[in-house]
C-alpha cells in the first residue's frame, strides 16, 4: 500500500507535525512499509482464537496482607536531615 503525499500530510497534521518536502517523501515510503507489514496480519487464520488483552496469559500475583510491626516515628525519622511535627521536612521546590 503506497501512501500519497496528501495522506502523509494529513497524518502529519493529525500529529501536529510540520514536515519538509524531503520528510514527506521519506515518511511516505516508511509509513507505506509499515502499513504493508501490518496488512500481512490479514493473512493469518485466527478462527477459534479468543480475543485477549495481553499476548500472554496473566495471573493475579497478589499476596495476603500480613500485619507486621513497623518502625516507630522516632526510629523512622532518626537519620532525617530535618523534621517537623513527626514528619520529614524537605526543601520546597515550588514557589508559593
Amino acid at each position: 500500500m503506497s501512501l500519497s503525499r496528501d495522506e502523509v500530510l494529513k497524518i502529519a497534521g493529525l500529529a501536529r507535525l510540520a514536515l519538509s518536502e524531503e520528510e514527506v517523501a521519506r515518511f511516505s515510503d516508511q509509513l507505506s512499509a509499515v502499513l504493508d507489514y501490518v496488512a500481512r496480519l490479514d493473512e493469518l487464520d485466527l478462527r477459534g482464537i479468543e480475543p485477549s488483552v495481553h499476548a500472554v496469559a496473566r495471573t493475579n500475583v497478589m499476596r495476603d496482607d500480613v500485619v507486621m510491626p513497623s518502625l516507630s516515628p522516632t526510629d523512622a525519622l532518626f537519620n532525617a536531615a530535618a523534621t517537623s511535627e513527626n514528619q520529614f521536612l524537605i526543601q520546597s521546590i515550588l514557589e508559593e
